[in-house]
């Protein structure tokens, strides 16, 4: 639970922030801003599952993210014109 103490809840900000800091020195951030309400926000990150398991796992309880795997662009083209030449195929 975030606290609700003004100076707590800075005091914790700035061990977040500098968490994200170091992730993203690391390069295992590549992009990190908030949303305009000020309660959430997004992170672009890169790495194995379980890079990214460890990195998510070290804002709980504070932060709870929804996580979605991206598939790049180029490589997302790839398989679903392998699945189109497949499922054709199969039709013969």
């Amino acid at each position: 639970m975030w606290p609700a103490d003004p100076l707590e809840s800075s005091k914790l900000s700035k061990k977040l922030w500098a968490s994200i800091d170091d992730l993203i020195r690391k390069g295992m951030i590549r992009g990190f801003g908030y949303f305009l309400e000020g309660a959430s926000g997004y992170a672009i990150g890169e790495g194995e599952a379980a890079d990214t398991f460890r990195n998510v796992r070290m804002f709980s309880p504070f932060i709870e993210p929804k996580l979605h795997e991206i598939i790049r662009y180029e490589k997302a083209k790839e398989t679903i014109r392998a699945l189109w030449k497949a499922l054709a195929t199969a039709k013969k």
